[in-house]
């Protein structure tokens, strides 16, 4: 059934055709949320919002612009609702300097703090290659959390001109701000956006090693971690990697102290890991073995790289993060 039809059924009431009117969008809205509140939670709670009140809303939608660019109206004022109830998603480093001591990680910071990652959905042979490599940027951790430095009219703004690619026009519909205004807030936040983002993209970094470039460093990743061998997966990082383990506050800066932390904490019982889509960047969930031979599901470990190095561990503790993934509670065999 063609979208007029449904829509015309959905507008008398028929809240079938509405889901299936609204399943056609749910995917990208949901990201949409995502880049706004950095949090998949979060995400799914606005979209909900979102669709409700779009449900109650449709007999007075009118056709003046797409069903889609209304529902991103509608969508992109939940999302401002509740960024104005929530407190800013950040990093490790945003939260307090990093830790020599690798036996103090501290206590797991409460609440909703810390960015999470974002389960990609954008199939690596997505029939078109260039739209599918542009999405995955757009949830890149680096970005999703650059974005979160922005006051959220601002965040609003920079993705629905430079992700999304309203127009000035439409995008100050959808924020009741003029053109003008909302030229004024995009400047701003490509400033602050931009000094906070590497020079390149995670996605321009892994495409820049090519297929068997990628494959051979994250081959080589995940088997120095089940060997539990320090030294080969130390060579894998850069002089400035990062680790980072949130909720927990603790974080370790640099080449040295990330591997003392390897050597000292991270091994002490043995690990499986099993590839997982997350911000588009190599991602895997790590389940660690236990007495009774059995490996349980532990952190989300999404890597970024440069030149071929792995510059940062985003390590997630989360355990409500798993069911987001998909993610069995035992390693499948």
């Amino acid at each position: 059934m063609d979208e007029t039809e449904l829509l015309t059924r959905a507008r008398n009431g028929d809240s079938a055709a509405f889901d299936a009117l609204a399943a056609r969008y749910r995917a990208e809205l949901k990201a949409h949320c995502y880049r706004m509140l950095g949090s998949v939670q979060d995400a799914e709670d606005a979209l909900q919002e979102s669709l409700l009140a779009a449900w109650r809303g449709l007999p007075g939608f009118r056709g003046r612009s797409s069903l889609r660019t209304w529902l991103y109206r509608v969508t992109t004022n939940a999302c401002l609702r509740l960024a104005s109830r929530r407190p800013k998603r950040i990093l490790s480093p945003d939260h307090g300097p990093p830790r020599g001591d690798v036996h103090d990680l501290g206590e797991p910071v409460p609440g909703p703090v810390f960015l999470e990652p974002w389960p990609d959905d954008v199939a690596a042979d997505a029939p078109d290659p260039a739209a599918a490599f542009a999405r995955r940027e757009n949830v890149e951790l680096a970005f999703v959390a650059a974005l979160q430095h922005l006051p959220a009219a601002q965040r609003a703004v920079l993705i629905l001109r430079e992700v999304l690619e309203f127009s000035a026009a439409e995008t100050a519909s959808f924020l009741d701000l003029t053109p003008t205004a909302v030229n004024s807030a995009l400047q701003r936040a490509r400033r602050t956006v931009q000094d906070r983002m590497p020079p390149t993209t995670q996605q321009a970094e892994l495409s820049s090693l090519g297929a068997d470039g990628r494959r051979e460093l994250i081959d080589a990743f995940v088997t120095a971690w089940e060997r539990a061998d320090v030294d080969a997966l130390v060579s894998l990082l850069a002089d400035d990697v990062r680790f980072t383990m949130p909720p927990l506050p603790a974080w370790f800066d640099g080449r040295d102290d990330v591997a003392r932390f390897l050597a000292e904490r991270v091994f002490e019982t043995p690990w499986r890991l099993v590839p997982v889509p997350a911000n588009g960047q190599p991602a895997f969930a790590c389940y660690q073995g236990a007495h009774d031979g059995r490996f349980r599901i532990g952190p989300i470990n999404v890597l970024s790289v440069r030149d071929g190095r792995i510059t940062e561990l985003s390590t997630f503790l989360d355990p409500n993060l798993y069911p987001l993934f998909g993610l069995p509670e035992e390693s499948p065999s």
